[in-house]
């Protein structure tokens, strides 16, 4: 329809141009007398009116093309929500072979108890390590500030010490060195070479024996005074 219309509108521009031109080419079509003015009201009112009823089809056209457009979509998804909802069949078989788990035992394993660690105690101090703790700090009392001296004071007495307790010979006389000088491993040294100097030389002695047993039981381990009681006894006796 709206094609009719186009044509129509089209026709009457043509014979409006022609009948304003030249008004009596349309005489033998219309009665009367032919003038621009009826021609372009005729043609006029026929041109406009052609185009409106134009673009009223061709919008009716359009809506009614749409319509035919959109409704084959709207049965395929139709048909496609159908058959989705007609084949939920291999979702329900699938749901219902699940298979259960197997059950599983857990056994439970009890937790040692930790053992306490044991804490170290430390090793005990050595004869040695301990007494030269002491010979230090007796060279400190000594000589205080003087650190040379204590240093010198040090080093001899733990050299004294060292020599003492490696000797094994006649315990008894450094037993009586040891509790005449205590802790003064210097002196201790001294007066046990001078002790055992002195015991054998009086075991050597075989003069004199009476002089000897009384020199013996006024001095008694102090071989040093034994010796020198017997030199002066016997060197007194001889000069008389």
């Amino acid at each position: 329809m709206d094609n009719l219309f186009l044509l129509i509108f089209f026709a009457s521009i043509i014979a409006l141009v022609v009948g304003l031109v030249k008004p009596t080419a349309f005489s033998s079509f219309i009665k009367g007398e032919m003038t621009r003015k009826k021609i372009g009201t005729i043609f006029g009112i026929a041109t406009i009116a052609s185009f409106v009823l134009f673009a009223i089809t061709t919008d009716s056209s359009k809506n009614n093309s749409n319509e035919t457009a959109q409704q084959p979509v709207v049965e395929n998804t139709q048909v496609v929500t159908e058959n989705k909802n007609e084949t939920p069949a291999p979702v329900v078989e699938k749901t219902k072979t699940v298979s259960t788990p197997a059950k599983t035992e857990t056994k439970t394993t009890p937790t040692p108890t930790p053992t306490p660690t044991p804490t170290p105690t430390p090793a005990p101090q050595t004869d040695r390590a301990s007494m030269l703790v002491i010979l230090k700090t007796n060279a400190t009392t000594k000589w205080g500030d003087n650190y040379q001296m204590v240093k010198y004071e040090y080093d001899n007495q733990v050299e004294a010490y060292d020599w003492v307790v490696a000797q094994t010979k006649y315990p008894a006389i450094m037993t009586g060195a040891k509790q005449k000088w205590g802790n003064n491993f210097q002196m201790v040294k001294y007066e046990y070479e001078n002790q055992v100097e002195a015991y054998e030389w009086i075991i050597a002695q075989t003069a004199y024996p009476e002089i000897m047993a009384k020199a013996k039981q006024k001095w008694g381990t102090n071989y040093q005074m034994v010796k020198y009681e017997y030199d002066n006894q016997v060197e007194a006796y001889k000069s008389l």
